[in-house]
């Protein structure tokens, strides 16, 4: 028999709460974390609106323990949220073999600093020549080590590795929206074959700066419902017009199951399968018969040995773009068949917007908190059917359901998707 990964901590930053309880509270409650921008001047940007994390102070262990620095926001992010994780699971408490313990993140990259960079490049040009000399000095000058070594996806982590003198497997990948699913289900695979006894693992991003808001405004993915910040993110709603961008960390500790007995660990629940696969379509495009994001659910179920009548509640990857609501909803047909429109699906995005790397983690989360207190959360601002997406969405309202079986479905740009499927903790 193969070893049994179950969860026994969990921690979330992002734009509905600083910690679990109140975005769970939140998300019950079925409110928007979206609103204009404040974090840089967005205003001649064709989408002026995201979901920032508001209020919120990075705490001690967000400190870079060379420089005494904060480290990049993301990164505090991270801290915050994998603290929250340890000091649940009591891992620090227990007779912790540290080189058993391990680290797996899909966290992004950090803050790209295009405007000290654009700033040194107009200083040391004319119109027919370009300084070098004196673009070295004024780089020298105006450079951070520290921030530039901040932007590193690996950074973070390495310095949670540091924070909780985690010695085993450390390891970072940045599969675009896919990410902290993707390493969730490598880390149980370190688990199950043997690697390590404990995985801290889950994402960070934060792309709400200039240069991630260019990027995805040129690619038309971002809704400009500028007017109605709060009903901009609409999954599967006919009026869709794009995602909202948002910011945050989800982190979870994963341990061996006889492990966690043992220290007698609280246990949230258990990851039963892991699904991966690749569209290998395009870039920036599902394939239109949804075969990738089929594939990976059928994948996940069969990893999990559960069949489609076995899933109580499914967390939409559910970005309210045209095209990915769409297929979606196709791939979900695809890989449940009969019982499609019988099994709950609702997107959390509609409420926190898109956590790009730390959406799948902060996800998760979430199917771990249905099976607590049985109830599925919303998909907000469906007020106008689409044909094309005809599914039981769980419409505005949480709704009090028992759920004992969930998948959760992160896709990501480059075709990357994957799927978790988590179960409520069976002795």
């Amino acid at each position: 028999m193969r070893r049994r990964v179950v969860i026994t901590g969990m921690g979330m930053v992002n734009p509905l709460g600083h910690d679990l309880e109140s975005v769970w509270r939140a998300l019950q409650e079925g409110r928007s974390g979206v609103a204009h921008t404040t974090l840089f001047d967005a205003s001649a940007f064709p989408t002026k609106i995201s979901a920032e994390v508001k209020d919120w102070e990075a705490r001690a262990a967000s400190l870079d323990s060379v420089s005494g620095k904060l480290l990049a926001r993301h990164a505090c992010f991270a801290a915050d949220a994998a603290q929250q994780a340890v000091e649940s699971s009591g891992i620090l408490d227990s007779s912790l073999d540290p080189t058993r313990f391990g680290v797996y993140l899909g966290s992004g990259e950090g803050e790209q600093d295009f405007e000290s960079f654009s700033n040194t490049i107009l200083a040391s040009s004319s119109a027919n020549s370009f300084d070098l000399v004196k673009y070295t000095r004024k780089a020298l000058e105006q450079g951070d080590p520290i921030r530039e070594i901040a932007q590193e996806p690996n950074l973070i982590a390495s310095h949670l590795a540091g924070m909780f003198d985690a010695q085993g497997p450390n390891s970072n990948c940045l599969t675009a929206c896919a990410a902290s699913s993707q390493a969730m289900g490598e880390a149980t695979e370190m688990i199950r074959r043997g690697d390590a006894d404990i995985m801290l693992s889950g994402g960070a991003h934060s792309m709400i700066h200039p240069f991630g808001v260019s990027g995805f405004c040129l690619l038309t993915a971002l809704s400009t419902r500028n007017d109605e910040p709060t009903k901009a993110s609409r999954p599967f709603d006919r009026d869709r017009d794009g995602f909202v961008l948002g910011e945050g960390a989800g982190m979870v500790v994963l341990e061996e199951l006889e492990h966690a007995r043992k220290r007698g660990a609280p246990i949230h629940g258990e990851i039963l399968g892991y699904g991966s696969t690749a569209d290998a379509y395009r870039i920036t495009d599902i394939h239109p018969e949804g075969r990738g994001a089929a594939g990976c659910m059928q994948m996940a179920m069969k990893d999990a040995g559960l069949s489609p009548t076995d899933i109580d509640y499914v967390n939409a990857h559910g970005t309210s773009t045209s095209v990915n609501d769409k297929v979606e909803t196709i791939a979900c047909k695809q890989a449940f068949g009969e019982e499609a429109r019988k099994i709950p699906v609702s997107s959390t995005k509609s409420m926190m917007g898109h956590l790009i790397a730390a959406a799948g983690t902060s996800e998760a989360i979430v199917c771990l908190m249905s099976f607590r207190d049985n109830v599925l959360p919303p998909t907000i601002n469906q007020e106008i059917r689409d044909p094309d997406c005809d599914l039981d969405y769980v419409p505005n309202q949480a709704r009090e359901s028992r759920c004992d079986v969930a998948l959760n479905n992160s896709f990501g740009f480059g075709g990357q998707n994957i799927t978790l499927a988590l179960g409520r903790f069976v002795a």
